[in-house]
């Protein structure tokens, strides 16, 4: 919106003022030649004083017009400088909206795709609504629930891999626990050797993009930082082949037969927004 700013006139105007002048001066010739006084001495007067007046008042005239032309300038640059901060202001929100466009075309084209990786395995698309205060995705809501298949103890994904499993379910809604909360554990192993241990939550260690795991038999010593991570076909709640993330440490416990460690996982778990559910359990696939 254009505001409107004051607006400076002149509205005395140099030829005025002259006129006015002259008009003073030629009433006191007449006034003088009607008492019958010589003209010589007003003829000087007007040589010393109105004629050097009308000099100034020229130049003042030249002056006040120059003025009038830069306040005239001055009013058409802040004219053009609104309406290019209008102009730039639409482009911003313009671009903006490309941007929030191509960052959900992202989202959705991620999710395309971990649908592909996970085909064998039927799935719904939920949108999360709430989460626990906190930087960190730990604990979540929904905005899918019963009506749409949704059972406790499904498990859910995003990204690239293993956010959580549901843990309560309403009508329209459901809640999440993901692997990163301190009460979570999940059943895991190693691609390569297929080791099975368990990966804890850790919300000290999800600074650093990790979880913590424990209970890995590696007598031979195979498993390395880089070993790939999914959900075991023993675990419980999850269901086999979930991404989990990469070994990122390893270390032998005390005892010589386990060890334990961490694993960076590839979750953005401060930026969630879009999930997949799968509607099948654990138990549902051992039937």
């Amino acid at each position: 919106m254009k505001k409107n700013r004051p607006q400076f006139r002149i509205n005395i105007k140099s030829r005025h003022l002259l006129g006015l002048m002259s008009v003073i001066c030629i009433s006191a010739m007449v006034s003088v030649l009607a008492a019958g006084v010589s003209t010589q001495p007003l003829q000087e007067i007007a040589g010393r004083v109105i004629v050097p007046f009308e000099k100034a008042i020229g130049r003042m005239s030249d002056v006040l017009t120059a003025i009038q032309e830069r306040m005239q300038e001055k009013e058409a640059l802040l004219l053009e400088i609104e309406e290019l901060r209008a102009e730039l202001d639409s482009l911003t929100t313009q671009n903006n909206k490309l941007i929030q466009d191509q960052e959900e075309l992202t989202r959705l084209r991620t999710l395309f795709d971990l649908n592909e990786e996970y085909d064998n395995y039927p799935k719904v698309a939920a949108q999360i609504i709430s989460k626990d205060p906190g930087n960190w995705y730990d604990t979540f809501m929904i905005n899918k629930g019963s009506a749409d298949g949704i059972r406790v103890n499904n498990n859910v994904i995003a990204g690239r891999g293993l956010v959580g499993i549901v843990t309560d379910v309403g009508t329209n809604w459901a809640s999440v626990r993901s692997i990163i909360d301190d009460s979570s554990s999940v059943s895991a192993m190693t691609v390569t050797s297929q080791d099975n241990f368990v990966v804890h939550g850790d919300l000290e260690l999800i600074d650093e993009g990790k979880l913590r795991f424990e209970q890995l038999y590696d007598l031979e010593g195979v498993v390395t930082a880089g070993e790939r991570v999914v959900t075991s076909n023993i675990s419980e709640n999850y269901v086999q082949g979930l991404f989990i993330g990469y070994i990122n440490q390893v270390k032998q416990d005390s005892n010589n037969l386990t060890k334990t460690g961490t694993i960076v996982t590839p979750i953005d778990f401060s930026h969630l927004k879009d999930v997949l559910v799968i509607t099948v359990n654990k138990q549902d696939s051992m039937e």
